[in-house]
């Protein structure tokens, strides 16, 4: 048994697979636990005969088969059907949760993490994220036992179906999300797909699309998603662009969900100027709900200006997609994201979508016959300097009385005209510092220093 705590993180549970709580046996408890509580969740009045449906998906890791299995076993165990895709990127689920008029989606997937974790992750029967009183739900039937009596026998089994097309419908959902009389001919793009989930789905969509296509890292063996290549490894999409003389650059994370571009001069292109783009294609079309868009406190400050000049604005969240679409949700705005590429067009879905949100800056190349390179300019940014740094414990904020008088100094001499952010990570043992401004690198190796002398692994 294991010990009551909390297994959800910032974006579900993860880990290192098969060390708990990334087990077999916990995907077994979490499976019945889900099946139990969307079971009762079902908005949808259907037969009684008809069992509640549950979607489950995953990326190329090796540990997927282990995690899959086991998900279905305790799914099937409470009664209730699970259909079975395959490799799919994240939003791809979240999308056949809906077309499939399923109770919720599971998707199986460590993101941009080493092959070696993996993680698990809900949505609701309409393709959104669940909130925290669902996952504390889930959370607390995982430890009590209380659903441990639940045993259907003979015909109130649920049952497993793979889902042969569903390939082939994530394809057409991101194709429709262009417009219908456009066409990516004449436009060579070089794809790196990390070994991942978009392995074939992204090539697939640029290809009938009419786009000619240079694809790499497109050969998942189970131990290769993220292994030095994809968008945690941007300098691989430029040596790529480079070589195949491409006009643009899309490279994914493991699953998919977020996307990195690189121009025609082999110059990467974050998640803060793609919001940028996009914002201002959005705003001069009068299709920027309240000519607003929602960014994280992570983000450039010159997004905020660059908006503003352009009569828009920047709400800023908690770091975490799911902050950022809840804002988005209960301001009913349609553009929002991270600067890690985690972008979201709720025109068109429900979750960030790297594939998407590249045909979103193709579409913009395409009608203004600007090069990406020229796109991005829009975006002045203000220098920052970075910091991750691994810790041995996550000590409250305020107690590293040193480090915190540093950020204070930091911030008086940034007078207005920058900012610091301390956080810790949600998914590693780790800090994460951020110094936005000028003469930022002296600054940051100072608080970097103290960090490590205080809390450093």
């Amino acid at each position: 048994m294991i010990e009551q705590k909390k297994i959800f993180g910032t974006d579900g549970v993860r880990g290192v697979a098969n060390v708990e709580p990334v087990t077999a046996e916990t995907a077994l408890k979490l499976g019945r636990a889900a099946a139990y509580v969307f079971a009762q969740l079902n908005p949808r009045k259907t037969p009684p005969e008809a069992r509640p449906k549950i979607v489950l998906g995953k990326d190329t890791r090796l540990s997927g088969y282990m995690l899959e299995n086991a998900l279905v076993a305790g799914i099937t165990s409470l009664g209730v059907d699970v259909l079975v895709i395959g490799p799919l990127p994240t939003p791809g689920v979240a999308y056949i949760t809906r077309s499939l008029r399923a109770d919720a989606g599971i998707v199986l997937s460590a993101s941009h993490n080493p092959y070696q974790d993996n993680g698990i992750k809900f949505f609701r029967h309409d393709g959104y994220k669940l909130d925290d009183q669902i996952e504390e739900k889930i959370e607390k039937l995982v430890f009590t036992g209380e659903i441990d009596s639940i045993r259907p026998t003979a015909n109130k089994i649920g049952r497993a179906t793979r889902i042969d097309d569903a390939l082939g419908r994530y394809v057409e959902f991101a194709k429709a999300s262009f417009p219908k009389g456009m066409s990516l001919e004449e436009m060579r793009v070089a794809v790196d797909v990390a070994n991942g989930a978009a392995y074939k789905s992204t090539p697939c969509v640029l290809r009938e699309l009419g786009a000619d296509v240079a694809v790499a890292h497109n050969q998942p063996n189970g131990m290769n998603i993220n292994d030095g290549c994809g968008s945690i490894y941007p300098e691989e999409i430029q040596r790529i662009v480079k070589i195949s003389g491409a006009d643009v650059g899309i490279s994914h994370d493991g699953d998919a969900d977020r996307v990195l571009l690189c121009d025609e001069d082999g110059e990467i292109v974050d998640g803060d100027e793609i919001l940028a783009i996009a914002a201002l294609d959005l705003l001069e079309a009068g299709r920027l709900e309240q000519n607003t868009m929602v960014a994280t406190v992570m983000s450039n400050f010159g997004l905020d200006e660059t908006l503003g000049a352009h009569g828009g604005k920047v709400v800023r969240t908690k770091v975490g997609d799911r902050y950022v679409l809840e804002e988005m949700v209960h301001q009913k705005l349609n553009l929002g994201g991270e600067q890690s590429g985690h972008v979201i067009f709720r025109d068109f879905t429900t979750t960030g979508d790297g594939i998407i949100t590249a045909l979103q800056v193709l579409r913009i190349m395409h009608k203004t016959g600007q090069p990406l390179g020229k796109l991005k300019a829009c975006l002045q940014k203000y220098p920052q300097a970075q910091r991750n740094l691994p810790v041995k414990e996550k000590r409250p904020l305020a107690e590293l009385t040193a480090v915190m008088k540093l950020v204070t100094d930091a911030e008086k001499e940034l007078s207005g005209k920058g900012r610091v952010l301390l956080r810790y990570s949600g998914t590693e043992p780790k800090i994460r510092l951020l110094i936005e401004g000028r003469e930022l690198d002296i600054k940051a190796d100072r608080i970097a220093d103290a960090i490590q002398r205080e809390i450093g692994a």
